[in-house]
């Protein structure tokens, strides 16, 4: 059994390689085409696209292994069914149950490269490439919105520490690719949401140990009892206290990091910025359910190659008259679209109908199982 298990490990790792390395191909030449129109673009050279079609990459060897493993498990069960080798192999006592047994134990090493490509390699590719693209480009990462980038942070007693003593709103003009900000509003609210200070600065740049240096800079403070009731003009200005700086120290839960959330889809991320972040945006009263169903899918879309392999163990009882191997393949990529695209789909109507982000991530792959199980279960009494 074991000369058996290597067999079904090599000619499935072999199918599985081709068709993934047959998809980037294709990927990399659609995404090469679409960026050719920007080459030209301020500093945007066919060198940088290259580097950020090659960056991309990582990113669908994450999406596209299921679907590899499903078409490369189909084909390589095929050519053993077309050469009458999977009759001879049950013939031989090989059960249903022992043919899947193998299929997981090579389906291990899939979802071991899905994990690792997912949590360690895309957050970071998809990050250098969207940094070497906008860079190129000479483009803030910002520049798309049109009053800038917004997020909330609290105020502790403290600094990092201590009771929270107020709450405190960004706004970033441009957040450039280099990590630095330009056109900062900072308005500062205490516990009773009275506004009590407001700080602008042309630009800010991380210190790191969530320190943020701001330069040419201005701060009104405003009184609380002097605002509350103002009957002249004279209150206004004496409750209002300016001055000028040309750097100063901001303490903020903010960092680049969380900055640069508001720009990479959650898909991209890791699972545990995934976590870090939907604890940040918890702490402020924000909505977290994108970044839940994302955290979720982070966890289980690995195990979707096990799933994958399970529709693929079928073909192997259709005997080649039944159908081509062309028509099988073709059967497979059309089970892989559909389940990227009702994957897709449970993502956005969990979120719509503000369902439990645990089971929005895990039904796709369930209810795929079910048509495995199902199909093995009708391909066994024929």
């Amino acid at each position: 059994m074991r000369v058996l298990q290597k067999y079904f490990a090599l000619e499935i790792g072999r199918s599985v390689l081709f068709v993934l390395i047959a998809f980037l191909a294709l990927f990399a030449f659609f995404d090469l085409v679409g960026e050719l129109k920007s080459v030209g673009q301020g500093g945007y050279t066919l060198q940088k696209a290259l580097l950020y079609v090659a960056l991309e990459l990582p990113g669908y060897v994450y999406e596209l292994m299921p679907i590899a493993a499903l078409i490369g498990t189909i084909w390589a069960l095929s050519q053993f069914a077309a050469r009458s080798e999977f009759t001879i192999m049950r013939a031989s006592s090989m059960s249903t149950g022992l043919a899947g047994l193998m299929l997981v134990k090579i389906g291990i090493v899939f979802v071991v490269i899905t994990f690792a490509f997912g949590e360690f390699v895309v957050p970071h590719t998809s990050n250098l490439a969207q940094r070497t693209k906008m860079l190129g480009k000479g483009q803030s990462l910002s520049s798309e919105f049109r009053s800038g980038l917004w997020t909330k942070d609290v105020i502790r007693s403290d600094g990092m520490t201590g009771e929270t003593i107020g709450s405190r709103f960004l706004n970033v003009g441009a957040a450039q690719a280099n990590g630095q900000l330009q056109g900062l509003k900072i308005y500062e609210f205490n516990n009773n949401f009275h506004l009590v200070s407001l700080i602008t600065a042309a630009k800010a740049e991380y210190q790191g140990a969530n320190r943020w240096l701001l330069h040419d800079g201005s701060e009104a403070k405003f009184s609380d009892t002097s605002m509350d009731q103002p009957n002249k003009t004279s209150d206004l200005t004496d409750a209002i206290a300016t001055e000028r700086f040309s750097s100063r120290t901001l303490i903020s839960e903010m960092t680049p990091e969380i900055l640069s959330v508001g720009f990479t889809d959650p898909e991209q991320m890791s699972a545990i910025d995934l976590v870090s972040y939907t604890n940040y945006l918890s702490e402020n009263n924000r909505e977290t359910a994108r970044y839940e169903i994302a955290f979720w899918k982070k966890v289980f879309y690995p195990f979707a190659v096990f799933v994958m392999m399970a529709l693929a163990l079928p073909f192997a009882y259709l005997h080649f008259r039944s159908g081509g191997v062309s028509l099988k393949i073709f059967t497979g990529i059309m089970i892989g679209v559909s389940f990227q695209l009702i994957n897709s789909l449970f993502s956005h109507l969990g979120l719509l109908n503000t369902w439990p982000a645990f089971a929005t991530a895990i039904l796709p792959s369930a209810l795929f199982m079910l048509a495995a199980v199902g199909a093995l279960m009708w391909v066994e009494r024929r």
